[in-house]
């Protein structure tokens, strides 16, 4: 009933939206697209039309079934037979397609055991039953066991803590309540950050071992219905997944910065820097469930508490602990699928296109939703490309393998071919999982206007209106005050800065593309059997896209972003909505700062005063924090010249290039000029202490590990306290800033 009402909300705005006029500056249907004249606009959407009419959702059932028929994860015999497969369906497509392998590490395990040795004995069961409603839930023999990738080898035994989530946060809340992890196994819950998050920050808080499992409060009986009576994740259901230190490189661990070639010189295991420190092993609450009642001590924050029955206590003790795990530290192929369609005028540019296909098991949801869509893009194009007709730009389908121990395949790709890409990619378009629900878009801002135009064109299979127009109404239903407010009065939706978690990030984040990722979700209920082998085909077709509708939606939406970029008479950037987001980054880090320095102060004083406690559970324990140091006064003028710099001539660009005919050499050349935009946004050097990052504006933060970090390396220096660090970041990033500036007026020079 309740999600009744909230769909009605949200198509009742959505209504009130559509109904709305548009601004007077941003007509809701350009008479010509971003990057085309009015006859290429119109040659252009009757394309696309014709492509539209190519996408059958039968096809993406039929390809999901068999992709999904059996455990497909890097390495594995059906992983080649499914990167065999997508090649054979490009080449019969008409792309000249190419299987590439790279070398890669890839442990699986050998030894797992889990035990509570006091005060009560219990082995955990650490398996996934088959179920008889889900067909290929029994593959036993080809199924990973519950692992996280990138664990080291270890045998400890000590007394456990619990730590909620297991981000930095948390471990401040503990020692307030003098409870220190060192030479402790400590159990946290997924959430809250990137998984491979919570065994750096315990490692780095003298922990010894570090166990994750699933609170049903998450993803379990608290959102519904457990699998196979509903699509929630069941009581022995775990989520496997990569622990590797993704936020100083992804990637083979071995060969950070170059392609994991046969002969690429490679690491020691012993000093790759990206294995974890301290075993870790992902749990189902099934497991958990008697650790946690077995543990005492002060009870968990409110906040801290999940679901299960029992009263949640922090440790550490009196549960002590026994973890043992053993790894097969192998070297395994690393298959992705490479297809190309030549372009006719510009060769030598490149719109790429990907979505892995890799999982941890059948992974019929992620990734394969995505790959299905993205099959039929690359069909419905092959099918207009034996018409006679040809793209302007090449056009590149990529399969990626391994993404899933850590972004490998795309990462050895762009790393192998990263002076080629460097010259030739113009634009980089992701997907991985797609549900029932709404669009979302993560990208480069600029192309932000070009993505919202293919949003608007792009029909919601069920409300019957755009995608652009229902991911707007959610905005002014579901978003913050904020939020709210933009999506009523901005000509574009705002779309979100990218951190990682998926293969956009070698691209935009290494070699400076400009990206984007898409996909649909927020109605199908896929979160409980994330990394499951319940990720399934039977699973997906009750509770994901029953009729492979959002595929089909997905399709379009990807394969016109793909059609405009490969056909526009020049590529269709636009810059003042990046200038935007860079202004709200500016005025962020400087709110930051002072954010800090108020609370210090508020914090010190209440030291002082010794009321730092007043407001607490009197029947707890405190520590009383030591006092912080003073927050200087940061210049942020160097920011803020070249933020106003970057603003002029981004209005300099977007007045004058959309209202100018060009020739055909001039348009060549205010591509390669518009290519530098994005190239100007890295520097060599990387981020402080992460080279392999090189974006100056977007990056994971390094202890989000998905989640993004904008000017990261302001922003990081200032939530370090790092002051000296913050202020030379500072002076540099505004280089950056200008450097991207002078390179938008080079463009703007080129038309006459």
């Amino acid at each position: 009933m309740q999600l009744r009402l909230v769909t009605a909300l949200v198509l009742s705005f959505a209504v009130i939206v559509q109904a709305a006029p548009p601004p007077d500056d941003q007509p809701l249907r350009r008479s010509a697209l971003l990057g085309f004249d009015t006859t290429s606009t119109a040659t252009e959407r009757a394309l696309e039309a014709r492509f539209d009419a190519t996408l059958n959702p039968g096809d993406l059932r039929a390809w999901l079934k068999r992709l999904s028929a059996r455990p497909h994860h890097l390495g594995s015999a059906y992983g080649k037979e499914n990167a065999d497969f997508i090649a054979a369906q490009f080449r019969a497509w008409g792309f000249d397609t190419q299987i590439e392998e790279f070398s890669v590490l890839f442990p699986t395990p050998k030894t797992r055991v889990l035990e509570l040795t006091g005060p009560e004995k219990f082995t955990a069961r650490l398996s996934e039953p088959a179920l008889s409603e889900d067909a290929t839930s029994n593959q036993a023999a080809e199924q990973l066991p519950t692992y996280n990738a990138y664990s080291v080898d270890g045998d400890v035994t000590a007394p456990l803590v619990y730590v909620n989530y297991g981000v930095p946060s948390d471990y401040e809340e503990l020692a307030q309540r003098g409870i220190d992890v060192k030479d402790k196994i400590v159990i946290a819950r997924y959430g809250g950050s990137w998984r491979g998050i919570k065994p750096k920050v315990a490692a780095e808080h003298g922990a010894v071992g570090c166990l994750i499992y699933s609170d049903p409060r998450n993803d379990g009986y608290y959102q519904g219905d457990v699998y196979p009576k509903g699509a929630w994740r069941n009581d022995m259901g775990a989520q496997r997944g990569s622990v590797a230190d993704m936020p100083l490189y992804p990637g083979d661990p071995l060969t950070p910065g170059v392609g994991a070639t046969a002969g690429a010189k490679r690491l020691d295991l012993k000093n790759a820097p990206t294995l974890t420190k301290i075993p870790v092993l992902p749990i189902s609450y099934g497991d958990a469930q008697p650790l946690l009642r077995a543990l005492a001590g002060p009870l968990a924050p409110e906040s801290w508490r999940g679901v299960l029955p029992l009263t949640y206590h922090l440790g550490p003790g009196p549960a002590t602990v026994h973890l043992k795990l053993e790894f097969n530290w192998d070297r395994v192929p690393a298959r992705d699928v490479i297809a190309k369609l030549r372009g006719a005028e510009r060769p030598d540019e490149w719109v790429i296109r990907g979505n892995h296909h890799d999982a941890w098991v059948n992974g019929a949801d992620d990734p394969l939703s995505g790959q299905v869509a993205m099959m039929a893009e690359a069909r419905g194009i092959g099918e207009l490309a034996k018409t006679g007709w040809k793209p302007k730009r090449t056009i590149v389908y990529c399969a990626w393998d391994g993404e899933e121990p850590g972004l490998i395949g795309s990462t050895e790709w762009v790393e192998t071919h990263a002076d080629l890409l460097s010259k030739n990619a113009v634009l980089y378009i992701n997907s991985d999982t797609n549900e029932r629900g709404f669009l979302n878009i993560g990208g480069s801002h600029t192309i932000e206007k070009f993505i919202n135009e293919v949003a608007r064109d792009v029909t919601d299979p069920e409300k019957k209106i755009s995608v652009w127009e229902r991911a707007r109404a959610q905005q002014i239903v579901f978003g913050n005050a904020e939020a709210r407010r933009e999506a009523r009065d901005r000509a574009d939706l705002r779309i979100d800065a990218l951190g990682s978690g998926s293969d956009f990030t070698p691209f935009l984040q290494h070699i400076g593309v400009a990206t984007l990722n898409i996909g649909y979700g927020g109605e199908g209920q896929t979160g409980g059997v994330y990394h499951s082998i319940y990720d399934s085909f039977d699973h997906y077709t009750r509770f994901g896209d029953p009729d492979f509708a959002y595929g089909i939606a997905l399709a379009q939406t990807g394969g016109h972003a793909v059609l405009r970029f490969a056909n526009a008479d020049v590529l269709p950037y636009a810059f003042t909505n990046f200038a935007d987001s860079v202004g709200q980054y500016v005025r962020e880090v400087g709110k930051l700062a002072d954010n800090m320095r108020e609370e210090s102060m508020e914090k010190n004083r209440r030291i002082n005063d010794n009321t730092f406690n007043a407001v607490s559970d009197p029947t707890e324990t405190y520590v009383v924090p030591k006092a912080d140091g003073p927050v200087p006064y940061l210049n942020f003028a160097p920011l803020q010249n070249a933020l106003a710099n970057l603003q002029k001539s981004a209005e300099r660009y977007d007045a004058k290039v959309p209202s100018r005919a060009a020739t055909p050499q001039m348009q060549q050349a205010l591509d390669e000029a518009l290519k530098q935009t994005e190239r100007a946004m890295l520097r060599d050097e990387g981020l402080p202490r992460r080279p392999w990052f090189k974006h100056q504006i977007y990056a994971p933060g390094f202890y989000t590990g998905y989640g993004v970090k904008t000017l990261p390396a302001v922003r990081e220096a200032i939530e370090q306290r790092n002051w000296p660090e913050a202020e030379q970041q500072i002076k540099l990033v505004a280089e950056t800033i200008t450097r991207i500036a002078v390179a938008i007026d080079h463009a703007t020079a080129q038309v006459r």
